[in-house]
């Protein structure tokens, strides 16, 4: 049997509640009642064939509460005269609600309009368009409007989100609501107070006005004549503007990955190490003293480590890189491991014989998944490789 049901009826209003229409209508006005609702009724030689079942069903639609249904008379040549079920409506919101059960979700939604539309008018669009969203935020909602109050009061705050202080919110609600506030003080904020350079979660700061976290760079001087500190330790770590200001003798750098060979980098004559940290170099770009150095970068020797090679030279297009060779690779087959998630874009930066080992890589060319971590390579491999480069010495 085929004929709408009381679930059915129930069903096509509760697809306007998750659809967030009923919700929606209650912020911009939408008229959505009276509604007539999709209703399936027995044909003519059903009502002949199955008379008692279709009776049952009449009964059952007829008892169902929040909705009105339509009779129409049918005269049948068997049956005579009888009224059947012809149209199914929902007259009201209010039935609307109470027949899938949201009247108090719908109150609560209410009171979050009312709210926004008294103290934040020109989110009411963004309510519209993410009532559930917004249903499912209710109790941090007051907590947000205020800090969207507060932003508007004291655009480009120029302070550390831990600064921040009104009662009951924190940094770390805050933060935890970074992408939502973006859209809220978007649609907010003057234009003329949004960095619209910045983007994103990361980016959060920088947009809005606020202090981020320093960037810090970490790196070794390796030629004990041009060490900044006293002592054997050499391990600097300074934020990004600081290191732009350096200015050092240092005629070579070499931009490793992995922190152990970082901190176990041989000596080298006028050269340093810095320690990266995957992708995204921007960090090292306000650097100009680095553009007349040489500059060696070392990278596992897999998809993603050919990928963050290709990025830094979007930064320094003079890079080179170090130990990441098919000779290197195949020297150390017994500690490959493997690779879960390759890449399979093109690298338009990579050398030709970087970018041959890259497609044999990507290409499962010399077994599927091959990857040689930076820290299985030998030392002295990684000795060996340096020597070209100067006298090396045991430490600093």
């Amino acid at each position: 049997m085929t004929w709408t049901t009381p679930a059915d009826l129930r069903a096509q209003v509760q697809k306007l509640w998750d659809k967030g229409l009923l919700l929606a209508s209650l912020v911009n006005g939408d008229v959505l009642f009276p509604r007539r609702l999709q209703l399936k009724s027995p044909s003519s030689s059903e009502l002949t064939d199955q008379f008692e079942r279709v009776r049952g069903w009449i009964g059952a639609l007829r008892q169902g509460a929040h909705y009105r249904v339509v009779m129409r008379e049918i005269r049948h040549r068997v049956l005579g005269a009888n009224l059947v079920p012809a149209e199914a409506w929902i007259d009201s919101m209010d039935d609307a609600l109470a027949l899938i059960g949201k009247r108090r979700e719908a109150q609560r939604f209410g009171a979050l309009a009312a709210l926004t539309r008294e103290s934040e008018p020109l989110l009411l669009p963004w309510l519209a368009k993410y009532p559930l969203k917004a249903l499912g935020m209710s109790d941090e909602w007051p907590l947000l409007l205020d800090i969207v109050a507060w932003m508007k009061a004291h655009p480009r705050p120029g302070i550390y989100l831990r600064q921040l202080d009104l009662p009951g919110i924190h940094s770390k609600f805050i933060e935890s609501q970074r992408a939502l506030l973006g859209e809220w003080l978007d649609l907010t904020l003057p234009e003329n107070v949004i960095d619209t350079q910045a983007g994103g979660v990361n980016g959060f700061c920088k947009r809005y006005g606020f202090l981020d976290k320093p960037l810090r760079i970490r790196f070794r001087m390796l030629d004990p004549a041009q060490a900044m500190l006293p002592g054997r330790d050499q391990d600097i770590g300074i934020n990004h503007d600081s290191f732009a200001l350096l200015e050092p003798k240092t005629e070579r750098v070499f931009i490793t990955e992995n922190e152990i060979n970082f901190l176990a980098f041989p000596s080298v004559a006028d050269s340093m190490v810095i320690f990266g940290a995957g992708y995204g170099f921007d960090m090292l770009a306000q650097a100009d003293w680095l553009r007349r150095c040489s500059i060696h970068y070392w990278g596992d020797i897999d998809t993603h480590g050919f990928a963050i090679l290709d990025q830094l030279r979007a930064v320094f297009p003079h890079v080179e890189s170090l130990l990441m060779d098919r000779d290197t690779l195949m020297a150390h087959e017994a500690l490959w491991g493997r690779e879960m998630q390759p890449l399979c874009r093109d690298l338009p930066r990579l050398n030709s014989a970087e970018s041959a080992l890259y497609d044999e890589l990507r290409d499962n060319r010399i077994r599927a998944g091959v990857r040689l971590e930076q820290e299985r390579i030998g030392y002295r491999c990684v000795r060996a490789a340096l020597e070209k480069f100067g006298r090396c010495r045991d430490s600093v």
